[in-house]
């Protein structure tokens, strides 16, 4: 699979329930949306999941492949498709409740130029172990990207969950994490100084993504920057950050920093390089966040 990123996680169904109680059901899980995101932006996306073959399961698997997103299918599988129901307060922010199990599927993957995971399937066992195993596998062909994406009515509680992200941050090239996150992982801890932290594991880069405020940047070099996100009528944020950290791996993708081969010139990146591919991110994100569900645009919205 030269020059194709490998995507490792839950796909599922996302019930919307808006303040109305008008349900709705989209296809989702925040890695196949960032598997979705980066086929929309015209990279060969290979999604590594777990999926029923059941209803849902069929209406997963066509919404991502009619995007270009190859399911990778295996050997076995969970008894019903997952299904997370997201509840819409009236500014349109989400909390979620969860029905499913993970579990990873065997199968060749190949050897993918970028490697992402995050969210449920990177720490919910038994799945969660193996893909750390593959990440760690894949850590000498492949940048490897993260999002925690935490779900903490799934996961342990933070104290528990933290040693687990902080092993995926020390394989990780690039992590993404929204300030929320932070927030329940170092309650009270501001926001720059978990950065900070977090890019002296490793990481060349810790992008973190603070809703409607922008997005802040840590090197692994030291150096930092900001960005502010378009103002947008927002009709809910499912998918934002998923299709923020598509486009984060398709910029630093198109500056030539994905690869192993490329790890030293990643560490080396310029400030004015993160500008480039953030103020293309927050743009991504905007565009996500003003129509319903996990519906990223393509790179012909974007104008690329």
């Amino acid at each position: 699979m030269t020059d194709t990123a490998l995507i490792i996680g839950e796909a599922l169904v996302d019930a919307v329930v808006p303040p109305d109680g008008d349900r709705s059901e989209h296809p989702g899980g925040s890695p196949a949306n960032v598997a979705l995101g980066l086929a929309r932006l015209g990279r060969d996306a290979a999604l590594l999941t777990w999926l029923a073959d059941d209803p849902h399961g069929d209406l997963v698997r066509a919404h991502l492949t009619d995007s270009g997103v190859r399911v990778l299918a295996g050997d076995g599988g969970p008894e019903r498709t997952p299904v997370a129901t997201a509840h819409l307060d009236a500014d349109g922010s989400a909390s979620y409740d969860f029905d499913l199990t993970w579990d990873l599927p065997a199968v060749d993957v190949g050897q993918p130029v970028v490697v992402h995971t995050g969210s449920i399937g990177a720490v919910l066992e038994p799945g969660g172990a193996k893909v750390a195993e593959l990440l760690a596998a894949h850590r000498d062909t492949a940048t490897i990207t993260y999002d925690p994406n935490l779900r903490p009515a799934l996961m342990r509680p933070a104290v528990e969950t933290l040693p687990l992200v902080e092993h995926l941050i020390g394989l990780a090239d690039v992590v993404k994490v929204s300030d929320e996150d932070l927030a329940w992982l170092h309650p009270g801890v501001p926001t720059e100084e978990i950065a900070r932290d977090w890019a002296s594991r490793g990481p060349a880069l810790v992008v973190v993504t603070l809703g409607g405020s922008g997005a802040l940047a840590v090197t692994a070099g030291g150096e930092e920057l900001a960005v502010t996100a378009p103002q947008v009528q927002v009709a809910d944020t499912v998918g934002a950050g998923d299709s923020f950290m598509s486009g984060l791996i398709d910029g630093l993708w198109s500056a030539g920093l994905i690869g192993a081969g490329r790890r030293t010139a990643l560490r080396a990146i310029t400030l004015d390089a993160v500008q480039d591919v953030l103020v293309r991110c927050v743009r991504i994100a905007a565009i996500t966040v003003s129509r319903s569900g996990a519906n990223p645009p393509t790179a012909a919205e974007l104008g690329s």
